[in-house]
């Protein structure tokens, strides 16, 4: 299935953290937090300003993401856990 978010929406794959700690210690599933990184699958249009012109988006597909902790709202498709979120959601693009 293809998704195209709307407006100024954004899709996410949430990228894997790391499964140790930097002592080498095992994280289990039940104590690791949301992951705050991810991947841009697909992005909307644009909002639109007063006047109607479209406000052009900062993110494309394939930028790799950090969002804040509580950002948008997780979806499943194609039973792939996804996130979808505003653009002002994301907190910047990591090179």
């Amino acid at each position: 299935m293809t998704f195209t978010p709307l407006h100024d929406r954004v899709l996410v794959r949430f990228t894997e953290e790391d499964e140790k700690t930097s002592g080498g210690l095992i994280i289990p599933d039940n104590a690791k937090a949301k992951p705050q990184k991810g991947e841009v699958i697909s992005v909307g249009a644009g909002a639109k300003d007063e006047s109607g012109a479209r406000i052009a988006m900062d993110v494309k597909a394939g930028d790799k993401i950090l969002f804040g902790k509580w950002s948008g709202t997780e979806i499943k498709i194609d039973g792939e856990e996804l996130m979808i979120m505003k653009e002002s959601d994301i907190l910047g693009i990591m090179a």
